[in-house]
């Protein structure tokens, strides 16, 4: 086929680039410092390791408890509001974990609100009374929560739609209350699914640090920053990063074994299925469950993220606001379409080629986006290092010039970290697009002797234009509330939305936090939006 061979060839290189700064983490542990990890076992290497795990486990069950609990209630049960709580179930997806911390910190410290309103009403002082201490693991935990739950949420909730109305009469059959229904029947035969999406929420919980980072726990993230920063040595970072990458590979493995057997849990007679509808006390009781996540997660949140960026836009410094939009929407928009136009490429060497080696470079490069961003970034700047170290070498040989730093600390590098985090995102859309266009299109076009790129830019981009702009869409909001890349990578002085409300926040001006965060949630919709469209063409 016409520049097949040039495209499968290009779709191999792009892999091979990508996936480098990864296998640059994983080769660290050869260069073994023991010095480094003498000290780190003889003082904050436990920590690191059991925090990582009870936040990761706290997160893996506080999803599952809400996310599989809210999806039951949706898909089996008609009550008042549900039209309305079917959207607003999704919206902390929109919440950074982050930014969630810096509101709710805001909110129930002690010089917030609600313990100031405890004080004035009681006559309480500091010592008279227990309150919760959000700033802390546990708070960590919940926070992450109240944001993550929605992974488990879509999955279980297609789950749920999934089984056949026939379970149910089988269970009434059998005599069991809609209770034992659910936890011997729906709950089992939504169990893969579940454990997907908790599995992804733990991912992401060990992915974090803007939260961890605001609330002092110590976690592998905040010990790979420490290590990094804190100590000089990115070598010792980048082996702190192979040890999270451990643990993140053990979750992968768990997640592939979950879907192993998930489609023999799907039923293909979904028009026999059948939900109750509630009235009176039930009906409202089964509304309030359904509204507590939304209400916690992003009402809550939001609306005090609107009140202290109104009290900003009245004092603060809007031209330097609008430059941090600026940076933002040009840093996320250049990401986005390098990343979109790399993925359509490897998606379509995917479907003319077909092959085990291009089918295993696109597995290689879903990795990314189970990879920390931090660990993502110690391996980029490492790379980055090396080539700039021997492009100096090269240089002052031949030319006795010293360029100094032409690739780290820059955009360039900056959206290579992105395109190594995100490419998974696009392909996933832009994969679905190309499955959905029939083979018979590329053989009638090859057939007029049109090369692969005619074909790519005259059919197949055309028809793929739903699946690019979601793609383009959901990179997009990803770069802009992508944190500890972008605070480790960005050039100098050069803030983006992300960093100036971590800056911020972390010097305890959540007042001057607020609206370069409530800029990041706003963006966050959009694709919530979308998703939220797509979920209700589902049958319920």
């Amino acid at each position: 086929m016409k520049n097949a061979r040039w495209l499968v060839g290009s779709c191999l290189g792009i892999s091979a680039f990508v996936v480098l700064p990864l296998c640059i983490v994983a080769f660290s542990v050869f260069s073994f410092d023991v010095a480094l990890w003498r000290h780190l076992a003889t003082t904050v290497l436990s920590e690191y390791v059991l925090n990582s795990l009870i936040l990761a486990v706290g997160v893996g069950i506080g999803t599952i408890v809400v996310g599989s609990t809210l999806a039951y209630l949706m898909v089996n049960f008609d009550f008042m509001g549900k039209s309305v709580l079917s959207w607003m179930v999704l919206l902390p997806l929109a919440m950074p974990a982050y930014i969630i911390a810096y509101t709710y910190t805001g909110i129930l410290d002690f010089a917030g609100p609600l313990q100031t309103y405890l004080r004035s009403s009681f006559d309480w002082q500091r010592g008279d009374y227990w309150f919760w201490d959000v700033r802390s693991l546990s708070g960590a935990i919940v926070m992450m929560i109240l944001v993550l739950y929605p992974y488990v949420y879509i999955l279980a909730r297609t789950a749920f739609v999934e089984q056949s109305y026939s379970f149910v009469k089988v269970s009434k059959l059998a005599g069991y209350s809609r209770w034992h229904h659910f936890k011997r029947v729906s709950l089992p035969l939504a169990r893969p699914a579940i454990l997907t999406g908790a599995s992804l929420a733990m991912m992401e919980a060990l992915a974090d640090y803007g939260t961890v980072a605001y609330f002092g726990v110590s976690t592998f993230t905040t010990g790979i920053f420490r290590t990094w920063f804190g100590m000089g040595n990115i070598q010792g970072a980048a082996q702190l990063s192979t040890l999270l990458c451990m643990f993140v590979l053990v979750l992968l493995v768990l997640e592939k074994h979950s879907r192993k057997d998930a489609s023999k849990y799907q039923s293909r007679h979904l028009s026999q299925f059948s939900v109750n509808k509630l009235h009176g006390i039930h009906s409202l009781v089964v509304m309030l469950v359904c509204l507590l996540p939304a209400l916690l997660g992003f009402v809550v949140p939001f609306t005090q993220l609107l009140t202290w960026s109104a009290q900003f836009a009245e004092v603060g410094d809007l031209s330097s606001f609008l430059a941090l939009v600026k940076n933002s929407l040009v840093l996320a928009s250049v990401g986005a379409l390098v990343i979109v136009g790399l993925a359509v490429l490897v998606s379509y060497s995917k479907r003319l080629a077909n092959k085990r080696v291009v089918n295993t470079a696109e597995q290689a490069l879903s990795l990314g986006y189970a990879v920390p961003g931090i660990v993502i970034a110690v391996g980029v700047l490492i790379m980055a290092g090396f080539i700039d170290r021997h492009l100096n070498q090269l240089t002052i040989a031949w030319f006795d010039y010293r360029p100094g730093l032409v690739f780290s600390g820059t955009i360039a590098v900056l959206v290579f970290a992105y395109t190594v985090r995100f490419l998974s995102v696009a392909l996933q859309n832009t994969e679905t697009g190309l499955q959905r266009l029939p083979k018979r299109l590329d053989n009638a076009a090859l057939s007029l002797n049109g090369s692969v790129f005619r074909m790519l830019r005259k059919i197949h981009v055309p028809l793929l234009s739903g699946s690019v702009i979601s793609a383009l869409l959901l990179v997009f909001v990803d770069i802009l509330k992508e944190l500890p890349a972008t605070l480790v990578l960005r050039p100098f002085n050069f803030n983006t939305l992300a960093v100036r409300a971590y800056e911020l926040a972390s010097d305890e001006r959540l007042l001057d936090a607020a609206l370069p965060a409530i800029s990041i949630v706003l963006a966050g919709l959009l694709p919530v939006v979308l998703l939220t469209r797509q979920l209700n063409k589902t049958s319920v």
